[in-house]
């Protein structure tokens, strides 16, 4: 690349120079020759500046004596030369990957000519850089000699007394998972307590509450009640509203109504979104109106919350109840104008139950056992926690990722100060276990501050965006994306955040404790980390705008806020309808861009000029459209660095070809996508690991076969990466051809069909069936159960269509004894006339935890043995018409928590009433049950 700069240089530049420009010009070519070297030092001063920043911070987090003004603005000046740095390196690596063209040509010339001025103010950056680096160091050093850039921050940190990097990550391997809830020790009493007070008798409405600081255990004490079995049978309906202090009443409402249906396994009327705060409380009463509930508002702050949601929650005289967690008592006090209120204060925890929960946290490989030489040591960091849990569980978690070094345990009970009060106690333990994370995962954690506190968000969105954002480190054997889970489960390790996982023990999604939230919002603002942008409150915009979070506001007034040409994450949430002129000046304003998640419900086209955003490796599109298909521009093709391109909530008409130039994209998810115009390049996007929602329909002659089609699925076959593919309206003759090709994907490890009406066949024959394949949906019916399934050893999930008793047979027959199925989907199809019954032998399906039978016509039995399905936790029936009464040897299943039937029978309804019903005893036997009638 170099060598072409300089062959340009001497033929197009030289000529015109003469000979009183040639010191100049060779001053210049020597610049761009030395750009490689300069990039390379840059990055390892980069390193050291990120290290050094690292250990300041933790420094002037310590300082007693509020002397650490001068260390933070000094801080704030080096993370804006790593901001100009990061800058610098990214417009090197977009100009070494750009082709030159030709430099004989007239064109070529030009573009020659910009390519190298391009080097050559790259060159003059990072002089510009490096003479800013010296003047903060050197005025620094005449400040406080204390401080230098260099080596004195490794020596910082090994003698702070906090392990490095290297003996953390040897340690994650000893460290347990993050505490469930339900573990929390100390409850009993209290939770006894509310658990009497919601299943009295008092007709009136009655607000049952739960006081305490934070940190305390208010969301673990009630979520406990609202789970536990007496209470779920109590009432008929269930709600949890989590609040927080920046909330929306008409958001709650429609919160509300969502859950309200979805309970009652109904849809939930377009008109919602539309409707006014009136119109919503409207609707929240009448799904009340005959219903005994139990509704909690978790954390609530404002004392006028109560009289935004009173009117909603009807007095129906049937004993509902309304529980409410807040720390300040005033909440409960405006409850009291209207309602009946129970009180309970939540006190801290003992001095035993504290230490039982530590050991379980910091000893959870020893079943909770603490080692003698720690018995003493452990005793007195527990004391400084106050008996807070959150305190207790999150030290526990620092600790546990350590060598069990008496030496060790006693200088971290050094760092935590005992005249601590109120909040600042788990704020200290907080930022103790924050700043023992190695560097790039105290990003990772850092990230979350770009979300609205109490957000849960899907690991797949956070790994993907740790990865644009260059978090995630190489790993040999592992895709980026395993490392970022590992990634997660470290922070899950150390309670740092709280995880939803699937049924299969993967992170679906995550979440953090408020009061991490607000520690991490204090560490984004002290280290410039990003900006926030909303109706309650706006972060200070002065300095560089490295990421920008614009959540729930006026988007008309954005634009004097929110240009900065620095900023490299936007993500735009808010639930109104953006100004499309500020969509469309996006690209030009944020050339920078790494990251954009745009969500927007009314948007009315994409940006047509998105391919400026050369950056650009992270775009999901979020916006239900309200029918409207819109349209993707050509310039996506100009995107060479996106790696990951979600438009799955929204309708696209066209696919632009243009996009097969995108080799670096990993992960594509549409919305009933077609790809047609793909059929002769996506086979060169090797780097796909994801792929759905892909259409093969809308082909206009039904029986015969367009070679377009099988082209595109021949091309799919070339994508050795794919982890994920999913295809819809498949038509039957396309079996064959989509066969040869999944055949061909080796490391595929969710796989989805879906066939087009009701005459259409799944007929796949997998005669090499991926290995790794954990999660099969086949929905459509099956000519032959495949026997290709019971070969899949890591199989977890596994969804049907079955039409005949002999296929009930074979999938008995073949999954029975499988190890990894944890979840079984089986469903009839609706001119079914053969199944009469379902039976499960002792012995089968050993390891399976959740079985849906749905939609047979016909059957009238079940039976169950004792000693089959011994792990299963959830059973759902649904659209049984013919069956009578509940699953024969039901009893044997000791671990079922959750039994839904839905869709049955009168006669059915009648052996389970309260009153002269058979079968009504299954509600004293299973936690949760809820069964409704056709």
């Amino acid at each position: 690349m170099c060598d072409t700069v300089l062959y340009c240089a001497r033929d197009h530049l030289l000529p015109l120079a003469r000979d009183h420009l040639l010191p100049l010009l060779k001053e210049a070519a020597d610049m761009i020759m030395g750009v490689p070297k300069e990039i390379a030092e840059i990055k390892d001063e980069l390193e050291r500046i990120e290290e050094f920043v690292s250990n300041a911070d933790r420094v002037a987090d310590a300082d007693e004596n509020n002397k650490s003004q001068g260390t933070r603005g000094m801080i704030k000046q080096l993370i804006e030369a790593t901001f100009r740095i990061e800058d610098v390196i990214d417009d090197y690596m977009i100009c070494e990957e750009q082709q030159l063209p030709d430099p004989g040509c007239a064109a070529g010339a030009a573009n020659c000519f910009k390519t190298m001025s391009l080097r050559l103010q790259i060159a003059y950056k990072i002089q510009n850089i490096k003479s800013r680096i010296n003047e903060i160091r050197d005025t620094r050093i005449e400040r406080d000699r204390g401080f230098q850039i260099n080596s004195s921050s490794e020596q910082g940190a090994s003698s702070s007394g906090v392990n490095s990097n290297t003996i953390l990550l040897q340690n994650l391997r000893k460290a347990p998972f993050y505490m469930d809830e339900a573990d929390v020790v100390g409850f009993e009493k209290p939770k006894n307590l509310l658990i009497d007070w919601l299943v009295k008798e008092r007709e009136e409405r009655t607000v049952v509450s739960v006081v305490a600081m934070g940190g305390q255990g208010k969301t673990t004490l009630a979520k406990k009640v609202f789970d536990n079995p007496q209470v779920v049978k109590h009432f008929d309906c269930h709600v949890w509203i989590t609040v927080s202090q920046q909330y929306n009443a008409e958001g709650l409402l429609r919160e509300m109504l969502h859950k309200l249906y979805k309970e009652k396994g109904n849809d939930l009327p377009e008109r919602i979104n539309q409707m006014d705060r009136d119109s919503l409380v409207g609707e929240v009463r009448n799904c009340l109106q005959q219903q005994r509930y139990v509704v909690v508002f978790d954390d609530v702050w404002n004392i006028c919350f109560w009289d935004e949601i009173d009117f909603a929650m009807i007095d129906n005289k049937n004993s509902c109840k309304i529980i409410i967690t807040t720390r300040n008592m005033n909440v409960v006090n405006a409850c009291k104008k209207s309602s009946f209120v129970e009180v309970h204060e939540l006190k801290p925890l003992t001095k035993e139950k504290s230490l039982e929960l530590f050991n379980k946290k910091a000893f959870h490989d020893l079943n909770g056992r603490c080692p003698e030489n720690l018995v003493g040591i452990s005793s007195k960091i527990v004391e400084k926690c106050y008996g807070l849990p959150l305190a207790i569980v999150v030290t526990g978690g620092l600790l546990s990722c350590k060598y069990r070094n008496t030496i060790e345990w006693y200088k971290f009970n050094e760092n935590i100060k005992p005249e601590l009060k109120e909040d600042s106690k788990i704020k200290k333990i907080l930022a103790l276990s924050y700043h023992d994370l190695p560097y790039n995962l105290k990003l990772c954690l850092l990230y979350f501050g770009l979300y609205p506190e109490d957000s849960v968000v899907t690991s797949k969105t956070l790994n993907r965006q740790w990865i644009a954002e260059g978090y995630v480190k190489e790993e040999r054997g592992k895709t980026l994306e395993e490392v970022a889970e590992g990634y997660l489960i470290e922070l899950t390790h150390r309670s740092l955040i709280q995880v939803y996982t699937r049924i299969d023990g993967r992170i679906r999604g995550c979440h953090v404790h408020d009061m991490v939230h607000a520690m991490i919002l204090e560490k984004c603002e002290d280290l410039s980390f990003c900006n926030n942008i909303s109706e309650h409150k706006q972060s200070s915009l002065t300095g560089m705008v490295r990421r920008l979070s614009i959540t729930d506001t006026d988007s008309n007034n954005l634009m004097k806020s929110i240009e900065n040409s620095h900023v490299r994450s936007l993500l735009i949430l808010t639930s109104k309808s953006l100004n499309e002129s500020l969509v469309s000046k996006i690209p030009t304003k944020f050339r920078r861009l790494k990251v954009l998640y745009l969500k927007d419900d009314g948007l009315l086209e994409v940006p047509g000029n998105l391919g400026i955003l050369s950056h650009l490796k992270y775009f999901r599109l979020l916006g239900l459209s309200h029918g409207r298909t819109l349209s993707l521009p050509k310039s996506i093709g100009m995107l060479e660095n996106l790696e990951t391109l979600n438009l799955s909530s929204t309708k696209f008409n066209v696919i632009p070809k243009e996009i097969c130039k995108l080799r670096k994209l990993r992960h594509f998810l549409g919305f009933k996508m077609s790809l047609i115009q793909l059929k002769d390049d996506i086979g060169d996007m090797t780097s796909l690991q994801t792929l759905c929602d892909v259409c093969l329909g809308e082909e206009e002659n039904e029986d015969e076969i367009d070679e377009r089609v099988v082209k595109l699925i021949q091309e799919m076959g070339k994508l050795k990466q794919l982890r994920e593919l999913v295809l819809l309206d498949v038509r039957g003759k396309y079996m064959s051809v989509i066969s040869s090709s999944i055949n061909e994907m080796q490391k595929m490890e969710k796989l989805s069909i879906s066939t087009m009406g009701h005459e259409a066949f799944v007929d796949m024959d997998l005669n090499l069936p991926p290995p790794l394949l954990r999660n099969v949906k086949l929905n459509g019916k099956l000519k032959n159960f495949p026997e290709w399934i019971s070969k899949l050893q890591n199989l977890a999930k596994l969804k049907v269509q079955l039409m005949y008793s002999k296929q009930t047979d074979d999938l008995t027959k073949l999954l029975k004894s499988m190890p990894s199925l944890l979840s079984l989907y089986v469903s009839g199809a609706d001119d079914d006339e053969g199944l009469k019954g379902l039976y499960f032998l002792d012995g089968w399906f050993k390891n399976l935890k959740r079985l849906y039978v749905e939609n047979f016509h016909n059957l009238s039995y079940i039976d169950i043995d004792k000693g089959a399905l011994g792990s299963l936790k959830a059973l759902y029936i649904v659209s049984i018409p013919q069956l009578k009464m509940l699953p024969t040897g039901i009893q044997h299943l000791q671990k079922l928590e959750v039994l839904n039937i839905r869709g049955v029978s009168e006669d059915f309804m009648k052996t389970i009433a309260p009153d002269e019903g058979k079968e009504h005893w299954i509600y004293k036997l299973v936690p949760s049950v809820k069964i409704t009638p056709s």
